[in-house]
This record gives C-alpha cells, structure tokens and sequence, in this order.
C-alpha cells in the first residue's frame, strides 16, 4: 500500500487530478488538458503513476512542475480538507439536501432548493469575471453556522454577495429592510453587512457588501444606500468595470489566504 489518494479537482477551467499524502499534502498532479504528470519530488515516481494509473489516458509526460505561480504555491501547500477553492455554488446546501432531501411530496416547494438555484445563479455569474482577473470563493463556512455565499476578489477590491431568490417577484429596497414579494420584510442588508464585516476582520481588507436577487421581475431602492449595492445576478458584471484598487499580486495573495479555511475558523 503505497498510502497515496487522489483528489479530483476543477478550478479556474483547470481539470487536474491531486495525489495527496495521508497528512493531505500534495505531492504530483495530474493535468488532464496537457497529458503530463507533475512531479513534486521524484522519490515516489513509481508510487505516484501507479495510483494514477486507472486514470491516465493517452501518452503522458512525467516530469517536475513548472515554476509555479504564487496561486499555485497556495494550493500544494494547503491540504485538501482545508482548501474551500473547489467548493461549488451552494456546497452548503448541496450537502444538506444530500442528507436530508425532504419529503418527496409536499405542499410547498423546499425553499432550500430555491435558495440553491438562487447561489448556483449567481455563482455562475461570478464565476465569469475570472477572465478578467477575478477570483470566486464560494459557500464558506463561519463559526456558528452561518456562511457567506460568495466572496470576489479583483481589481476593483473585494465583495461578499448573498444571493436572494426573487424569480417573478418585486424586490423592494428599505435600508436595512428588503420585501420580496408579498413575503414580510427582512433586515436582509444588515445580514449582508455583517458577513462583509466578518470578512473585512478575517482578511484585515476592506470588503464591500452586495445583494444580488435572482430573477427579479423588478429591483426598487428607496433611497440611496450606506455601504452597499443591489445588483440583479444580470448585472454582477458590474464588478468587474471597476478597477485600480488592487494589483494582480494582491489578489492572488488574499484569494491565498481567503481559500484556508483556518483563516475563517477564527472568528
């Protein structure tokens, strides 16, 4: 028993295969684009290909990295269990309704499961922006339970959107209250504050709070807001025109720390 696992993992259009030691370090990858194995150290060459073997197919190249990018740096040294890059759109509620998915017949849609479409929507969105030098955590776990949905990192700073579920429905806009619908109104901004708040302490940067309903039939803002947007998931490419606050160095380096899931687990 070699004691080696493999990881899958697709980030930022990349489809790579990880081997991992028992303790969660990474020691080769396999790139399936390219057809090579990278090597970090060549004292378990013939350990790694063999645990890799059921997955390689076509020729291969087996040889040591390329000199990687600080991105990448990041991901060798950060354990699997402890990285939330590869977390989906919603992992939180994938997870949940994966465990318990309800009742198959119920009055009621599970409001989980719009909730769900309601992060996958503008997860996707966000998602988008990585072209243009963004980067996109999703679903990441605070202490106490609660999440944020999405935090961006780019050159226009960094957000921590929280997806509303709105499809058909007015949105009306009272700072700190927001009413979809017929429903009641909710102090929604002030939760949407609060996960920056806990964001901008954790990262010691700045992060601005945004509000993005999904599928609204209309957005009304009263009055102009303290210390946050409202942008429909069409328009969260917004972000990405505003520009010149931080550098590509930066954004890699807060992406780096934002991606350990020790550095929320100190709030």
């Amino acid at each position: 028993m070699s004691g080696l696992r493999v990881v899958p993992s697709r980030r930022h259009g990349q489809d790579r295969l990880y081997v991992c030691l028992t303790d969660g370090r990474n020691i080769a990858w396999y790139d399936r684009e390219t057809g090579r194995v990278n090597l970090i150290g060549e004292d378990r060459r013939e350990d790694v290909l063999h645990v890799l073997g059921p997955f390689l197919t076509g020729p291969v190249t087996v040889g040591p990295p390329p000199v990687p990018t600080p991105a990448e740096l990041a991901r060798l040294t950060l354990p699997p269990d402890d990285d939330l890059a590869p977390n989906r759109p919603g992992e939180a509620l994938l997870i949940a309704l994966d465990r318990d998915p309800g009742p198959s017949r119920r009055l009621r849609p599970d409001p989980r499961r719009r909730a769900l479409t309601a992060e996958q929507t503008v997860g996707e969105a966000l998602d988008l922006l990585e072209g243009a030098g963004w980067r996109t955590l999703h679903s990441i776990p605070l202490p106490g339970g609660d999440r944020i949905h999405h935090l961006v990192i780019g050159p226009g700073g960094l957000f921590c959107v929280r997806a509303l579920y709105a499809r058909k429905q007015r949105v009306l806009v009272a700072d700190p209250m927001v009413t979809v619908g017929r429903r009641e109104p909710s102090p929604l901004l002030r939760q949407v504050r609060a996960d920056a708040a806990r964001a901008s302490y954790a990262l010691t940067a700045e992060v601005y709070p945004v509000l993005a309903p999904v599928g609204p039939s209309d957005v009304d803002v009263i009055a102009s807001l303290r210390e946050a947007r409202v942008l429909r998931d069409t328009d969260l490419s917004e972000l990405a025109r505003s520009g010149g606050i931080l550098k590509p160095a930066d954004v890699e380096a807060l992406h780096a720390m934002a991606r350990d899931r020790h550095t929320w687990s100190r709030l």
